[in-house]
């Protein structure tokens, strides 16, 4: 049953939001935790009838097999756990890049799912991994590629430094993304999430922690503004 004059289609269980890319810029992602294989199946079926690229967010290996049976084309990012189905190519701006960093190996999952996101709305992303304050030395090695970018994402679990120090050496903005990366006084990323906000580096804006999607939503909205 749809209700399009509202701007959605009802399935019962869900109300797929097919405006949303006239809206936002982006179609509406699929979060997958919480639903089963055979509601995420029926949603991904729906938006493929569509024009617009598919993406499902928090999604295993058995919701990816349930979905690719009924959509051949679906992609499987496997760290990021993010499902892909692309429809609409997209040519990146090759002078605006968008940054992402970790601090840690443990954080690239996070991280990916925020590079993944970004190119799948069209941008060039580069990556740079496990460059922490633990060897600073190894941030400092990457200064051209720092520069070079428009947006940077900084992926860091434990005590989140590295969104601080990499705020200090760069004018372009900064989105910090804590994650659950650490041991029990990091208290599931609460203590990179919070050093993250108190950062006194101007310029640094935070997300949620392991909220990947939501990095790479919002530095792709930074990238493309002129």
């Amino acid at each position: 049953m749809s209700s399009e004059k509202n701007g959605f289609e009802e399935m019962g269980f869900a109300k797929i939001d097919h405006h949303r890319a006239e809206r936002r810029g982006f179609p509406e992602a699929i979060l997958c935790e919480g639903k089963t294989p055979d509601q995420v199946v029926q949603i991904v079926q729906r938006m493929d009838e569509g024009d617009q690229n598919i993406l499902a967010t928090r999604a295993g290996p058995e919701i990816f097999q349930a979905v690719q049976k009924s959509v051949p084309a679906a992609e499987y990012h496997e760290l990021a756990r993010l499902i892909v189905v692309r429809k609409m190519p997209l040519s990146p701006d090759p002078d605006r890049m968008i940054l992402v960093m970790t601090a840690g190996t443990g954080d690239i999952p996070v991280a990916e799912e925020a590079a993944v996101t970004a190119e799948l709305m069209g941008h060039r992303v580069e990556r740079v991994f496990d460059v922490g304050v633990a060897g600073i030395h190894r941030l400092f090695a990457q200064q051209d590629k720092i520069r070079e970018a428009n947006v940077i994402i900084v992926a860091a679990g434990m005590e989140g430094a590295l969104a601080s120090v990499v705020g200090g050496l760069v004018s372009k903005p900064v989105i910090a993304l804590p994650t659950s990366v650490g041991y029990g006084a990091s208290f599931g990323g609460v203590a990179a999430l919070l050093g993250m906000l108190n950062s006194c580096a101007a310029g640094v804006a935070v997300v949620n922690i392991d909220n990947g999607f939501g990095a790479g939503r919002l530095a792709g909205m930074i990238n493309s503004m002129r």
